[in-house]
């Protein structure tokens, strides 16, 4: 079986079933162990439980205030990270009071060695009074539990519904300490079923049309929910509800009441489309809008479910007509390119295919954080023979495929970044971006502009790097310095 282990995995080889280099002959079960503690040793990229709740799922709802159970350090943690933005229409059509509320505002409890000894439960609740009052706004409360939390066992469920009845508004615990999963995979799924649980069913919308859908698994980076807003506004089709990007408290109380379910991030929020479909037999789909090619094949798709092909199509062809030059144009320039695909899960086969058939490049190898076994299926249909598919790789590993492969790009996300830069290799952010959005037809030129500007800065040709000799250390351009190792 072509599996790999690197050589600077020599006193860890249990990383090389980890490891797997396509190969067209193998059976479909052949795939990299996936879904498990990181192994001793590594110098994992992978995020927590708390990041996968609160940096994912619910940091990007727009009226709620946000109550982490830490100490300092982890309320940090949980702060505006990811490029969330949110405008002030709410479903009423009202305006929320404050501008991107979610990316301003954290709260933390600050734990210190007294609480941990004695609890934490008094001053959560405490906390938690003060946060309604100072952000009356706020819609809801929404508390995370964490490691330390975790360890000394206050619960927190039980303040939440106390304090639900005292304040007159949904007070929410959501229970994934950092250490509860292998990856940041056990939050999507903590946070998936706790806001099903408490939420969803409980509320009614103003009103419903024949065309109403959940967006599911979309976060609105950098705008990316109002891209595909643009196609289903011009279709018919209505949001009812997004989960959870520039969403509402209230939209998710009444998922229930959509007549389709569209799932775009299928590993952090298939989850509650299932327990949708289940409960109030709601069906979903699952779609995929990056690249043009998928988003026009998921588009009628959409269009054939609700018998809205003729303006699918519409959508289709006058997006391609404005991009199309322009894709054919960075094609010229980029074909050929080397380029390394490292996400958190989905985009890892969310993007090989359009590179390679939009813009010539060749994908060398893809990575993930914290995918699962039918998201590597899915990877390993989607790239070529000889592609290194690989798990939770760490980061002497990262060394090892930039010096060996030499990618010209790396795709990735902000952990990555500088390592990538030290090595002399550019790289694109796909967690947060650049200069997004880059779903859809025009989101993905967007993410080849920035590709090329990458590829082609010629600050990569400027880079000087010191390189110890016999005589000393010297001073090496960066291809002074690949023709030395070549050597």
């Amino acid at each position: 079986m072509p599996y790999k282990l690197f050589d600077v995995d020599k006193d860890i080889p249990e990383r090389k079933k980890h490891t797997y280099v396509k190969d067209n002959a193998d059976p479909t079960e052949d795939i990299p162990a996936c879904n498990t503690k990181t192994v001793p040793g590594c110098m994992t990229e992978r995020g927590c439980a708390f990041a996968g709740v609160k940096g994912v799922i619910t940091g990007a709802i727009k009226d709620v205030a946000h109550v982490v159970h830490s100490p300092v350090g982890c309320t940090f943690y949980g702060y505006g990270s990811k490029r969330y933005p949110t405008s002030q229409d709410m479903p009423d059509g009202s305006k929320f009071p404050i501008e991107n509320f979610n990316l301003k505002y954290i709260v933390g409890t600050n734990l210190t060695e007294s609480d941990v000894v004695f609890g934490g439960m008094k001053k959560l609740r405490q906390t938690i009074l003060e946060t309604a009052k100072e952000f009356p706004e706020a819609n809801a409360i929404y508390t995370y539990s964490t490691c330390t939390v975790g360890l000394i066992g206050d619960d927190m469920d039980a303040v939440a519904k106390e304090l639900s009845e005292e304040l007159g508004k949904d007070v929410v615990a959501f229970n994934a300490p950092g250490f509860s999963g292998p990856t940041q995979s056990k939050g999507h799924h903590v946070a998936n079923h706790t806001l099903f649980d408490n939420l969803v069913g409980t509320r009614e919308p103003l009103e419903t049309t024949p065309y109403d859908v959940n967006l599911i698994g979309e976060y609105n980076i950098d705008g990316d929910l109002w891209v595909i807003k643009s196609y289903f506004d011009e279709m018919g089709i209505r949001i009812l509800s997004s989960f959870s990007g520039d969403s509402t408290h209230d939209e998710i109380c009444w998922m229930h009441r959509a007549k389709l379910s569209l799932v775009r991030c299928q590993r952090s929020a298939t989850y509650i489309a299932d327990l949708i479909e289940q409960k109030y037999g709601v069906p979903y789909m699952k779609v995929d809008f990056f690249g043009p090619r998928y988003c026009a094949e998921n588009l009628r798709a959409v269009g054939k479910y609700f018998g809205l092909e003729d303006k699918a199509e519409k959508v289709i062809e006058s997006r391609m007509k404005d991009i199309k030059p322009q894709l054919e144009f960075y094609k010229e320039k980029l074909k050929g390119k080397k380029v390394w695909v490292f996400s958190g899960g989905p985009k890892n086969w969310h993007f090989p295919r359009p590179l390679e058939e939009e813009l010539g490049m060749e994908v060398i190898a893809v990575s993930t954080m914290f995918e699962h076994e039918d998201g590597y299926e899915k990877i390993k249909e989607r790239v070529d023979e000889g592609t290194i598919i690989f798990d939770d790789p760490n980061s002497l590993e990262m060394e090892e495929i930039i010096e060996k492969y030499k990618p010209d790009l790396m795709l990735s996300g902000i952990k990555e970044k500088y390592l990538a830069h030290k090595m002399g290799v550019p790289c694109i952010l796909i967690h947060s971006y650049e200069n997004g959005p880059y779903i859809g037809f025009e989101g993905f030129l967007n993410l080849t502009k920035d590709i090329y500007a990458a590829v082609y800065n010629p600050v990569w040709n400027m880079l000087e790097f010191e390189y110890e000799t016999e005589g000393g250390i010297e001073e090496m351009s960066m291809e002074e310095t690949e023709e030395e190792v070549a050597k």
